[in-house]
C-alpha cells in the first residue's frame, strides 16, 4: 500500500524556527529597543507574512535569513521595523496634558519674553499628538503673537506619511473639542467620504521625519522648550528607558518641559528633571 504524501503547509502557514527567533529578536531590539519574548511568536509572525510574500522568500525562515544576510539591503530592516512597531494614537489622548501645556506652559515661556516655541513629538505615529499640540499652539499664537514650529518624528516611515497626509477618519477626530474642530479640521468635498483633513496651515506648521530613538544622537537642531514622548518607554527595558530619557533632555533646554505618557515613570533614574505635573517634567 503506498504511502499517503504530507502535503507542504500551505503559503504563510507555516511558523519561524527558535533559532530564527531568537536571532530576530536580536535584531529588533538591537534596532528599535523593543524586547520580543517567544510568548508574541504568534503576532511577530502574522506581521512578517506579509513581507514574505512580497520577497518571494517562500517562509518565514526564509524571510529571516534574508533579513539576518544584510538588513540594510534594499530598506528591508525599515519594512521590519514598520511591521512590529505599534502605532495606537488618538487626538487629545490624556488630555489633562493638553490643558497644562495651554493654561501653564506655554503662557510660562511667553511671560519670559520667549517670541517662537519649539516644540517635538516624538513617536508620533500617524500624527493624532502633533497636530493635536498644533491646535493648542496655534491657538495661543493667535492670542499672544508668539510663533511656534514642531517636529513630529517616527521610526515608522508608513505612520509618517500618513501623518504627512493629515487625512482621518471622521470618527477619529471626535475628542477634538468643537471650536478647534471647526477652525482646523475639513470635512471632505465627498459627503459620502467618512474623512476629514486637517487645515494647510496647521500642516504647514510641522515638518515630519523619521527619527529611532535608539540612536545615540538626536539631530533636532536647536534646544526644544517642549517634548511630548507619550507611551513609547513602556516597550523598552528599564535601562533603555533611561538612555531614551536622558537623551530627550538633552535636546531640551533649561526650564524646557518634558511630557510622558501616564502609565511611564522616571523613578529611580538620575535625571535633570523635577516633577511639576503629572507625568511632565521641567528641565533643570
Amino acid at each position: 500500500m503506498a504511502l499517503a504524501t504530507i502535503a507542504s503547509p500551505p503559503p504563510g502557514l507555516d511558523h519561524l524556527s527558535a533559532d530564527r527567533f531568537a536571532r530576530l529578536s536580536e535584531l529588533i531590539y538591537a534596532e528599535t529597543g523593543i524586547k520580543m519574548p517567544r510568548t508574541k511568536a504568534t503576532m511577530l509572525e502574522g506581521r512578517l507574512r506579509r513581507r514574505v510574500r512580497d520577497t518571494d522568500t517562500r517562509t518565514l525562515d526564509g524571510y529571516v535569513d534574508l533579513l539576518l544576510a544584510d538588513p540594510h539591503a534594499n530598506g528591508e530592516i525599515d519594512h521590519l521595523i514598520n511591521a512590529v512597531t505599534t502605532n495606537k494614537t488618538d487626538f487629545f489622548r490624556e488630555p489633562g496634558h493638553f490643558d497644562f501645556l495651554a493654561d501653564t506652559v506655554l503662557p510660562t515661556i511667553a511671560a519670559e519674553g520667549q517670541r517662537r516655541i519649539r516644540a517635538w513629538s516624538a513617536a508620533c505615529s500617524t500624527g493624532a499628538e502633533p497636530y493635536t499640540m498644533a491646535m493648542i499652539l496655534d491657538r495661543f499664537a493667535q492670542t499672544s503673537g508668539v510663533d511656534y514650529g514642531i517636529l513630529a518624528t517616527d521610526i515608522d516611515t508608513d505612520v509618517l506619511e500618513t501623518a504627512r497626509r493629515g487625512i482621518y477618519p471622521a470618527e477619529m477626530v471626535e475628542p477634538v473639542p468643537s471650536v478647534l474642530r471647526q477652525r482646523y479640521v475639513l470635512g471632505s468635498r465627498d459627503r459620502r467620504a467618512a474623512q476629514v483633513r486637517i487645515a494647510p496651515a496647521l500642516r504647514a506648521a510641522i515638518g515630519f521625519a523619521r527619527l529611532n530613538l535608539m540612536d545615540t544622537h538626536y539631530p533636532i537642531g536647536a534646544a526644544m522648550d517642549v517634548i511630548f514622548c507619550r507611551n513609547v518607554l513602556i516597550y523598552f527595558d528599564k535601562p533603555t528607558q533611561e538612555k531614551v530619557v536622558r537623551r530627550l533632555c538633552d535636546c531640551l533646554r533649561p526650564g524646557g518641559y518634558l511630557f510622558l505618557g501616564h502609565s511611564e515613570t522616571i523613578a529611580g533614574m538620575d535625571l535633570p528633571v523635577k516633577t511639576v505635573s503629572y507625568t511632565v517634567f521641567e528641565r533643570c
